[in-house]
C-alpha cells in the first residue's frame, strides 16, 4: 500500500497536487480505476478511486473513511534539544514518526550547540516519515523553546528529564505507567547544566535514566520513544 498525504480534504472529491500527482502516475503507475489510501495526518485513512490519470492533477472520489486509525490510548511528547549536526536531528524525527509520537518540541539548552531549525524542511521529513510507516496521526512540531520557558508551563502528565548520573537509579522501564501520557526531556550533547537540572526538579520532572550506555542525543529520544511503545504492548 502507498499512501498519499492530503491535510486538506473537505468532500468526497479530491485532487493531487502537481507533485503527489506526478509521483502517483508516473512512478507508482496508478491508472483510472485504481484505489489509492489517503491521509489527512489527523487520524483518518481515505480509500479513495482514481477517475481521472492526469499526471498533473489527478483526480480522486473518496468512498471509504477509517477514523482514529492507529489512534494509541497514550500520548508521547518528546522535548530534545537538537543536535550540532542537524542529520542527526533529522534521523530521530524519522524514526519516531515510524515508531509513533505525537508530538515534538525542540528545545534549547545553555549546552545547545545548535539554537535554529528549518521547520518547513522537518516537517517535510515528518511526513515522508508517515508516509513510509503508512501511519495516519503526523506529530505535532513545535517551534523550539527555550528550556526555562517549555519548563514552566503546567502541564498534568508524568514529566521525565533523562540524563546519566550515579544518583539516578530510577530508570523510564521501571516507573512508567502502561497507557500514561508522558512529556520526556533530552538533552545536547554537553547534557543539561546543574541549573536546568534543579529547575526541572522544581518542577515536577522525575530524574531518569534510560540505562547504563551513554547514548548520543538522537539515540536516547528514540530508545525513550521505543521504550513507551514496548511498555504498553
Amino acid at each position: 500500500m502507498h499512501l498519499f498525504y492530503t491535510p486538506d480534504i473537505v468532500s468526497d472529491h479530491y485532487e493531487l497536487n502537481d507533485e503527489e500527482s506526478r509521483h502517483c502516475i508516473k512512478v507508482l503507475r496508478r491508472k483510472k480505476g485504481d484505489i489509492i489510501s489517503l491521509t489527512d495526518g489527523k487520524g483518518n485513512l481515505y480509500s479513495a478511486e482514481l477517475v481521472n490519470d492526469n499526471p498533473k492533477k489527478c483526480k480522486l472520489n473518496i468512498f471509504e473513511i477509517n477514523a482514529h486509525f492507529g489512534q494509541r490510548n497514550f500520548n508521547i511528547h518528546l522535548a530534545v534539544a537538537p543536535t550540532k549536526n542537524i542529520s542527526r536531528f533529522e534521523w530521530f524525527l524519522e524514526k519516531a514518526t515510524e515508531i509513533g509520537i505525537d508530538e515534538i518540541t525542540p528545545v534549547i539548552c545553555e549546552n545547545s550547540e545548535r539554537k535554529t531549525l528549518n521547520q518547513n524542511r522537518m516537517k517535510k521529513i515528518l511526513v515522508a516519515a508517515l508516509k513510509q510507516s503508512l501511519k495516519a496521526y503526523l506529530p505535532k512540531l513545535n517551534e523550539p523553546l527555550h528550556f526555562n520557558d517549555l519548563i514552566k508551563k503546567q502541564s498534568q502528565i508524568k514529566k521525565y528529564i533523562a540524563y546519566i548520573d550515579d544518583d539516578v537509579t530510577l530508570t523510564l522501564k521501571n516507573d512508567y505507567q502502561k497507557g500514561e501520557d508522558v512529556l520526556l526531556l533530552i538533552g545536547p550533547e554537553g547534557d543539561f547544566s546543574p541549573n536546568e537540572l534543579n529547575l526541572a526538579k522544581q518542577n515536577n520532572y522525575y530524574p531518569i535514566s534510560l540505562g547504563k550506555s551513554r547514548l548520543r542525543t538522537e539515540t536516547a529520544a528514540v530508545v525513550a520513544c521505543s521504550t513507551i511503545h514496548l511498555l504498553n504492548e
